[in-house]
C-alpha cells in the first residue's frame, strides 16, 4: 500500500505494519490506521506516527523515558479488549512486554522547543498491532531534586 503524505512524499506501507485505533485518537476519532516511519540515519530519538486514514495527518511520538518519565499505568478491561489483551497478561501485576507507551511530540512557542504529551500517552500491543490513547484525568507524579 502507498500513500502520499504532504510532509514525507510517498510512502510504502506493509499491511503487517499497520497499527490500528479501534477508537481513534483523541478529536481525531475517524483516523484508525496509522502507521511507524523514523527518520533516515542512526538510531532515531523518535517515530512518526502516520495516518492512513487521512495523509496529511502525522505526528512525532517518543519513548518518555527520553524526558525522564516514566508511566505506570492501569488498563481498563475496556482498554484491554481494544489492545486485544489475553486474560494471562490482564493478570500480570507489571508491564507486559509486548505492550509499549509512547508520547505524542510537538513544538511550541517562538523557540520551537519539543514538549511532550505526557497525559495522553500512547498505548501499543506490538503483538496485536492495536494502540489506544489512554487520557490521565489527573496526573500524580513528583519532582525529584538534582
Amino acid at each position: 500500500m502507498k500513500i502520499e503524505s504532504p510532509r514525507f512524499g510517498t510512502l510504502e506501507v506493509e499491511p503487517s505494519r499497520i497499527i490500528e485505533f479501534p477508537r481513534g485518537l483523541v478529536g481525531l476519532e475517524e483516523c484508525k490506521r496509522f502507521s511507524l516511519f523514523h527518520p533516515e540515519g542512526g538510531k532515531p530519538s523518535y517515530f512518526i506516527l502516520q495516518s492512513l486514514d487521512d495523509p496529511a495527518l502525522a505526528f512525532h511520538i517518543a519513548d518518555p523515558a527520553q524526558f525522564g518519565f516514566a508511566h505506570e499505568i492501569i488498563l481498563s478491561d475496556e482498554e484491554a479488549t481494544d489492545l486485544l489483551l489475553s486474560d494471562s497478561d490482564r493478570n500480570v501485576a507489571n508491564s507486559v512486554a509486548h505492550l509499549v507507551v509512547v508520547v505524542m511530540l510537538s513544538k511550541s512557542g517562538s523557540s520551537q522547543a519539543m514538549r511532550a504529551n505526557l497525559n495522553a500517552p500512547l498505548v501499543i500491543n506490538l503483538d496485536t498491532r492495536r494502540g489506544l490513547q489512554h487520557v490521565f484525568a489527573r496526573l500524580d507524579f513528583s519532582v525529584a531534586p538534582t
